[in-house]
């Protein structure tokens, strides 16, 4: 009874534990012009700390994937939370940019460590007839869990300065620690991994790099990533520029965060009823080029209200993206041993649409002097999304 029991709640504690991960990439934003007071760092270093938590990800995301298949879901799980803990305490104590900036690159690390693992421990805990909403439900795992930062976050570097707000972070990921160990089930060698042996990995490592969906799943990934957290991520410098006071701009950022998970649920359940991945795709990926212009591009107008508009058009509907795509994954997998092996190819482009993204948008801003021309990134991502949404589309794999 106890072991159901633990296995009917570890599916739960596997979405909280990407939630607590999620908290470390949203803790920045909150952070940034404390950061800015105390350590004078200018936006484009800002920008590279909003995106560096992703260089982990962008450089050893298939490796991940391979290492979770490999040595087992749960394993890897753990020592990312450990990983996301210590280097959260560690950060606490920096003296100046570049410490945080190394650090991030670390937490990069465990929250991949984290993430990668998931969609696949979820399909072990979960009956098959939920699996695809459940699987959207995961997809929004890091817009909740930077809402929580970003409301939160304010409130903690306003009465306890923004090295406690580290160190609060940190105690999150490991108290989930603890849970996934205490919950989650043990690995068990699946008959896979039994037959292969120690040469599984090149099996699934060919596969996954020879599965057309798989590309065009991690291609996905990447041209949101890249939106959403150049947009997520200035809006509180956005949002100040036009003069709204600190808790407005923690409520709106938090808001218009937390929104992207209803478009992430949507999506699983409508996969579940039958709706075409590629209308999913195709109408978050028209939501973000059109609300990221108007978030963006109508900062300078006496329309602020519009552009709150914009943002929260850009998060609810454009969260159909992620969630439509974490719902296929096992489509665009190769095999069902391979699973963890293509989140980690898919991370590893969404770790660079994020790495990227945060420090272009910032690039285009310094040049044109304001926000007023970012919104022409979003819109070529846009653009190039709809395309990917129709191959996407084509290469799923029948199940």
């Amino acid at each position: 009874m106890t072991r159901s029991r633990r296995v009917l709640d570890a599916p739960a504690v596997v979405v909280l534990a990407g939630i607590a991960a999620a908290v470390h990439v949203g803790k920045l934003p909150p952070a940034v012009l404390a950061l800015q007071q105390s350590m004078g760092i200018s936006l484009v270093q800002a920008g590279f700390l909003l995106s560096l938590v992703q260089i982990g990800g962008m450089t050893l995301g298939l490796v991940a994937g391979l290492l979770a298949d490999s040595v087992g879901l749960r394993r890897v799980m753990l020592a990312g939370l450990t990983l996301l803990t210590l280097a959260g305490l560690t950060g606490a104590w920096a003296r100046d940019a570049a410490d945080l900036l190394a650090l991030r690159a670390v937490e990069g690390v465990g929250l991949l460590m984290v993430g990668v693992p998931a969609p696949s421990l979820l399909r072990r805990t979960v009956a098959p007839a939920h699996l695809t909403r459940v699987l959207g439900i995961w997809g929004g795992y890091m817009p909740f869990g930077m809402a929580l930062a970003m409301l939160t976050g304010p409130l903690v570097i306003g009465l306890l300065g923004w090295r406690s707000w580290w160190v609060v972070t940190a105690c999150g990921t490991a108290v989930m620690a603890v849970a996934v160990w205490r919950v989650v089930p043990a690995d068990l060698p699946t008959r896979s991994q039994v037959a292969t042996g120690a040469h599984g990995w090149r099996a699934r490592l060919g596969a996954t790099l020879h599965a057309p969906g798989a590309w065009f799943g991690a291609f996905g990934f990447g041209v949101y990533a890249l939106q959403w957290l150049a947009v997520i991520g200035f809006l509180p410098t956005v949002y100040d520029k036009l003069g709204w006071t600190g808790a407005v701009v923690a409520m709106a950022t938090a808001v218009v965060t937390a929104v992207n998970v209803i478009g992430n649920v949507a999506a699983g359940r409508l996969l579940q009823r039958g709706v075409r991945a590629r209308w999913l795709l195709w109408a978050g990926f028209a939501a973000t080029g059109l609300g990221g212009s108007l978030a963006f591009g109508l900062t300078g107008s006496p329309a602020p209200v519009l552009s709150f508009g914009g943002a929260l058009l850009f998060s609810v509907v454009g969260g159909l993206v992620p969630g439509a795509l974490f719902g296929m994954v096992p489509r665009l997998a190769p095999n069902d041993g391979a699973i963890a092996t293509t989140v980690g190819w898919i991370q590893q482009w969404s770790s660079a649409g994020q790495v990227s993204g945060p420090p272009l948008v910032a690039w285009v801003a310094s040049r044109a002097g304001g926000w007023q021309l970012t919104w022409i990134v979003i819109v070529l991502c846009s653009v190039f999304g709809f395309w990917l949404a129709w191959q996407v589309e084509r290469h799923q794999r029948a199940l």
